[in-house]
Formats: structure tokens, C-alpha cells, sequence
């Protein structure tokens, strides 16, 4: 047996005042984007933005239903959007905030194993931003970072 170890860098801001503009435009769409969440059920609304590479912000919201696997994630209605409304731009980066400011909001397992699938569909990381307590911004080059054995198409061969 080999015992194997995994480490994940990434990169903690204190506020967005340290964030590039184009990073703080981004998050302030997120935080918009909290204002179109339908989450009547727990009430923990989600908003994400996606920046596109020709400086394009696209919005999602998490959108619930009362049979709850088939409640929508923030995220995946975001890379939806994206996709079909600007099918020829690739991802540069996305972010994912919370109603709460008082925790980490990460993307759920499903949510970073469609990241990922946009990653490999696009030959390209995907930067992610995400809301932290009291402000703070925590930045992952990529959403491999997070999923660390994502699946792809490659696996099916």
C-alpha cells in the first residue's frame, strides 16, 4: 500500500477591495443574482455569475421545488444560460455567493462535477470565487481544486 496525500491551493481575500475589478464586477452580479432565488422551502438563497471571455456576466439563482431532487442549483442554471445563450465563449470564471454572509458557500457535488464538465468542454480552468464569512473571498484556479477526481468522457472509454 501507498498512502497518498492531496493538497489544494488556493487563495483567501480579506475583502473584494484586493480582487481585480473585473473579479469584484463578477461578485457583485452574484449578489445580484440573490434577488431571483425561488427558495421558499429552506430559504437559503444561492446566487452565482459567470464571466465570459469576452467580458460577458451571465446570472443564476438556486430555483426550488417542493420535491426537492428536483430543486435547481445556482451554479448549473448559471453554465446553462451560458451555454446556450453564448455557445461559442468560454469560461473564465465564476462565483458563487449565499444570502448568509456568515459561511462558506461551496458548489454542492453535483454542481462541481458540471463545472468540471464545462472545464473539459472548454480545454480551460474555470477560476473559481467564492463568498466567505464576513466578506472574505476564497479564489480556486480551478474547480479541479475542489473536485479532485472529477469524471469526463474519458472515463467512458
Amino acid at each position: 500500500m501507498v498512502e497518498l496525500k492531496l493538497q489544494v491551493e488556493y487563495c483567501c481575500y480579506a475583502s473584494t477591495t484586493e480582487l481585480p475589478l473585473e473579479y469584484v464586477a463578477l461578485l457583485d452580479c452574484a449578489k445580484k443574482a440573490l434577488a431571483k432565488s425561488y427558495s421558499p422551502y429552506s430559504g437559503f438563497k444561492v446566487g452565482a455569475a459567470i464571466l465570459l471571455e469576452d467580458g460577458t456576466l451571465v446570472q443564476g439563482a438556486n430555483q426550488e421545488n417542493a420535491s426537492y431532487p428536483l430543486c435547481l442549483c445556482a451554479e448549473r442554471n448559471a453554465l446553462a444560460v451560458a451555454n446556450i445563450q453564448h455557445p461559442q465563449q468560454k469560461i473564465k470564471a465564476m462565483a458563487v455567493v449565499a444570502e448568509k454572509d456568515d459561511i462558506f458557500v461551496s458548489p454542492c457535488g453535483a454542481c462541481r462535477q458540471v463545472i468540471w464538465e464545462n472545464e473539459q468542454r472548454n480545454h480551460a480552468p474555470i477560476l473559481m470565487l467564492i463568498q466567505g464569512p464576513k466578506g472574505s473571498v476564497y479564489s480556486f484556479k480551478s474547480i479541479g481544486d475542489l473536485l479532485p477526481f472529477g469524471f469526463s468522457g474519458a472515463d467512458l472509454l
